[in-house]
C-alpha cells in the first residue's frame, strides 16, 4: 500500500476495496472490539493472568484479519476503519489499565494519547474532502505490533523469578521501540495531511474545483 495518499480523492485507489460490511475480517474486528472492555476489566480487577491470555489472543486475531484480506480480496471500506480503531482503542484501554495497576507510568500513557490526539485531529478535515484516513504505513503497523504484545510481557513482569526479569525487559523494550515507531509513523502522516492540504489550497487557488466542506 502507498506510504501518501493520493492527492486527488477521485484518482485510482492503490487497491481494491469493497463496501461489503459482512467480511471474515470484519468479523473479526468486531469481536477484537468486544474483548476491550473485557481485557479491561480484568486488569483493573487484577486478573493480570487472564488479561495477558486475552491480549495474546487480541494481537493474533490483529495479524490474521489482515492476511485473511490480503489472501482472500476481503479489503473493506469498513475494515479500513474498524480495524485500526479496534486496535487504538485495545491499546488506549490496555495502558490506562496498566497504569492504574501501577505497572507501567502514566508518562508512557501520556505519549501514546498525545499521537493519537495530533493524528486524529487532521482526520475531519480529511474526511470532508473525500479521504477515509491515512494509508495503513509500515512504521505504524510496526509500532501496533510492538505495543500489543509489549502490555501482554508487562502484565507478566509481576511474575517472580526469572520468567517476571524477562518478561519486564523483553516488555519495555517493545513497548518503548513501540512508542518510537508509533511516533514515526504519526509524523508521516502529518506530513501527508500537509500535503493534502498545500494541494486543495493549489487547486482552489487556480480556480479547480476540488472537494471542500
Amino acid at each position: 500500500m502507498s506510504s501518501s495518499p493520493d492527492p486527488d480523492p477521485d484518482g485510482p485507489a492503490a487497491e481494491p476495496v469493497s463496501d461489503r460490511v459482512l467480511t471474515v475480517p470484519n468479523v473479526i474486528s468486531l469481536i477484537r472490539l468486544l474483548l476491550v472492555p473485557v481485557v479491561g476489566v480484568l486488569i483493573v480487577q487484577g486478573h493480570l493472568v487472564a488479561a495477558f491470555v486475552v491480549l495474546i489472543g487480541a494481537g493474533a486475531s490483529d495479524w490474521l484479519d489482515g492476511v485473511i484480506a490480503r489472501r482472500f480480496n476481503q479489503t473493506s471500506k469498513l475494515g479500513r476503519l474498524l480495524d485500526p480503531f479496534a486496535d487504538r482503542l485495545f491499546i488506549f484501554v490496555t495502558i490506562v489499565g496498566l497504569a492504574y495497576q501501577e505497572i507501567i507510568p502514566w508518562w508512557l500513557v501520556a505519549a501514546i494519547v498525545a499521537r493519537e490526539v495530533a493524528v486524529g485531529a487532521s482526520l475531519p478535515y480529511m474526511m470532508r474532502r473525500g479521504y477515509t484516513g491515512f494509508p495503513v504505513h509500515v512504521a505504524g503497523k510496526a509500532g501496533t505490533f510492538a505495543l500489543m504484545y509489549a502490555f501482554p510481557l508487562l502484565l507478566l513482569a509481576h511474575i517472580d523469578g526469572a520468567v517476571g526479569t524477562i518478561a519486564w525487559i523483553t516488555g519495555w523494550a517493545a513497548a518503548l521501540w513501540g512508542v518510537y515507531l508509533y511516533w514515526a509513523a504519526g509524523l508521516i502522516y502529518l506530513n501527508q495531511f500537509r500535503q493534502v492540504v498545500a494541494w486543495h489550497r493549489r487547486r482552489l487557488g487556480t480556480g479547480g474545483t476540488g472537494s471542500t466542506a
